[in-house]
C-alpha cells in the first residue's frame, strides 16, 4: 500500500514538474518592458513585408508592358533593290563615261573643239578607250532594267506618291535648304520626304530618263536618227548626254549629305526597310 501512494504521488508531480518551464517562460515575457516586446513585433512584420516585395517584384515587372518603339515600313523590298543596283551601276558609267569623253574632251564643230575639261585618269574607269566601252556597255543594262523596273512599281504601287516633287512642295524648298546648308531651323517633317528631298529624287529620276533615251542614240545612231532629231543632232545629243551625267554628279553628294544628316536610322532603312521613330507622324 506504501508503494502505491508513493506511485501516485509522483504521478501527481509529473505534469507539475512539465508545466514549469512553460510557467516560467511567460513570467519572463510578462516581467519583460513593454517597449522590448513591440520591437520584437515590429522586427517580425518587417521581415515579413521584406520577403512579401521580394516574392512579388519579379511578377510586377512581368506585368509591365514593354517599352512602345515607333516605326514605319519605308522603302518595300522592291525599292530597296533597285537603290542599291543603281547606285553601283551609277558609279560604274560615271567612271567608264569620263574615260570615254577623255578620247574626245568637246562636243562637236558647233562648239570649239578643244580640251573642254581634262578629266583626271584617277577618277576614270577601264584603262582605256575600249575597255571603257565595255564597262559602260555592261553596266547600262543593269542601270536600263532597274531603271525601268523602279518606275513600274512606283506607278503600279502608289509609292510615288511620297517622294513625287508637285508644286505645292515649291514653297517648302528654301526653308530646308537653309537647314541643311546654312544651319536655319528645322521645318516640322509632315511626311516621310521633305520638299527638298521629293525635288532632288523627282529630278534624279529625270536625269535617269535623260541618259537612258541619249545614250540610245550614241549606242544606236542610225537605228534612232529620229530620236537624235528630236534631241537636236548627234552633236547635241552628246551634250544632253553629259549634261544628265552632271545631274547625278549634283545629286550625290547632296543625298549623302542628307542620309548623313538624317542618321544612322535613315540608312539603315535603305537595308531593312523599317525606320525607327520616324521624325513624321502617320
Amino acid at each position: 500500500m506504501a508503494n502505491e501512494e508513493q506511485n501516485d504521488a509522483k504521478k501527481d508531480a509529473a505534469p507539475d514538474a512539465e508545466t514549469a518551464p512553460l510557467a516560467k517562460q511567460e513570467d519572463d515575457e510578462s516581467a519583460r518592458p513593454e517597449g522590448a516586446a513591440e520591437a520584437k513585433n515590429e522586427a517580425v512584420v518587417t521581415e515579413v513585408v521584406a520577403v512579401e516585395v521580394v516574392a512579388t517584384a519579379p511578377a510586377a515587372k512581368a506585368d509591365e508592358p514593354p517599352p512602345l518603339v515607333r516605326a514605319a515600313y519605308e522603302h518595300p523590298l522592291a525599292i530597296r533593290v533597285t537603290h542599291w543596283v543603281n547606285a553601283v551601276s551609277l558609279f560604274v558609267l560615271i567612271g567608264s563615261g569620263l574615260r570615254i569623253f577623255r578620247a574626245f574632251p568637246s562636243f562637236g564643230p558647233k562648239i570649239p573643239e578643244k580640251v573642254l575639261i581634262d578629266i583626271p585618269k584617277s577618277l576614270t574607269l577601264g584603262g582605256w578607250l575600249g575597255g571603257a566601252l565595255q564597262w559602260h556597255f555592261t553596266f547600262m543594262w543593269f542601270f536600263a532594267a532597274s531603271g525601268i523596273f523602279y518606275l513600274a512599281y512606283q506607278v503600279v504601287s502608289g509609292h510615288y506618291r511620297t517622294m513625287l516633287f508637285t508644286p505645292r512642295d515649291i514653297p517648302g524648298v528654301w526653308p530646308m535648304a537653309r537647314h541643311y546648308f546654312f544651319f536655319g531651323p528645322k521645318p516640322l517633317a509632315t511626311g516621310q520626304y521633305n520638299p527638298l528631298q521629293k525635288l532632288a529624287y523627282t529630278s534624279s529620276i529625270g536625269f535617269g530618263i535623260l541618259s537612258l533615251l541619249t545614250g540610245i542614240v550614241l549606242y544606236k545612231p542610225a537605228q534612232f536618227s529620229w530620236l537624235a532629231f528630236l534631241f537636236g543632232g548627234f552633236h547635241l545629243t552628246r551634250v544632253w548626254h553629259f549634261a544628265a551625267m552632271c545631274g547625278f554628279l549634283a545629286f550625290i553628294p547632296g543625298h549623302l549629305i542628307m542620309v548623313l544628316l538624317h542618321g544612322w536610322s535613315n540608312f539603315f532603312s535603305m537595308l531593312s526597310g523599317w525606320k525607327r521613330d520616324p521624325e513624321y507622324q502617320e
